[in-house]
């Protein structure tokens, strides 16, 4: 069973995005989609709220993720946490295996 993790970073003057950018340009970032058992790695903004990145971190199942943080690009991703003083919330939800329901899919337009 897989598993997305939403993490919602906020700081303040663009500090979120300033993560994640350097985020990206460092390879830090990749690093963690290169890991396996990573299946999603990619930051958003919500349109509401200029002050706050969204990480939609998604990984196979948990011992990936606890290997993910155990591994040195952890102590990497923390230091750029604190070097933009961010706070975080996380949110975790597990994938549904059954897929979408046919009542669900008729509202998707591929």
């Amino acid at each position: 069973m897989a598993f997305v993790m939403n993490l919602y970073y906020t700081g303040k003057d663009g500090a979120a995005r300033k993560f994640a950018a350097e985020m990206e340009s460092s390879g830090t970032a990749e690093a963690v989609r290169a890991r396996e058992g990573n299946l999603a790695y990619r930051y958003f903004q919500p349109l509401d709220d200029p002050e706050t990145v969204l990480l939609i971190d998604a990984w196979a199942d948990q011992e990936a993720l606890d290997a993910h943080h155990a591994s040195p690009v952890m102590a990497k991703i923390a230091e750029l946490r604190d070097k933009y003083d961010l706070h975080m919330r996380a949110e975790r939800y597990v994938t549904d295996d059954g897929g979408m329901p046919d009542r669900d899919a008729a509202f998707i337009r591929s």
